[in-house]
């Protein structure tokens, strides 16, 4: 590889770096051709970008880039496979549902809403965080709530004022 093409290399991750906010580095070596393109179709159906790099090209774009990935570079030894997608989630759901044929991938850190984690324990915070969705769903039920409660009020009290204000101030 000439210095024009790693130069060219570096530079379409940064700016890969620089349109997410959801990287994952997992390991995905000693897979046989069957279970790597099973995981590749996995990711393809879950919306998640699968793609092997190398090593140094990838540090040498953290670094460019403008985000601080932190000790994320730390963990760019052997052999690496970045996995990229829009729900922070999305991709340590896959690993962790990946695993349970198999040892791999090995998640060997992440970058997910702008917080850096290290090491394959941190599978399950990973897959703990909430997509947007779920949250925006969360927040309307909770929203919902309050207003079920005055409207039940108000149709048990009666339809007189003082019937509504008793029952709103038992509530």
């Amino acid at each position: 590889m000439t210095r024009e093409e790693k130069s060219q290399v570096i530079q379409d991750l940064t700016a890969v770096l620089a349109d997410t906010n959801t990287l994952y580095l997992a390991d995905i070596s000693g897979l046989d051709a069957q279970t790597t393109s099973n995981l590749r179709r996995a990711c393809f159906k879950a919306g998640v970008q699968l793609s092997v790099v190398k090593n140094t090209l990838l540090a040498k774009a953290m670094e460019a880039s403008d985000k601080d990935f932190g000790d994320l570079p730390t963990v760019l030894k052997g052999n690496t496979s970045m996995m990229i997608a829009e729900a922070a989630n999305a991709p340590a759901k896959l690993i962790k549902d990946f695993r349970k044929k198999g040892d791999r991938p090995l998640l060997k850190g992440a970058f997910a809403e702008e917080s850096v984690y290290i090491g394959d324990d941190q599978l399950d915070a990973l897959v703990d965080i909430k997509s947007r969705e779920e949250l925006i769903g969360e927040i309307i039920g909770l929203l919902q709530s309050p207003a079920k409660n005055v409207i039940s009020a108000l149709q048990s009290g009666g339809q007189t004022l003082s019937g509504i204000i008793k029952t709103l101030s038992e509530k």
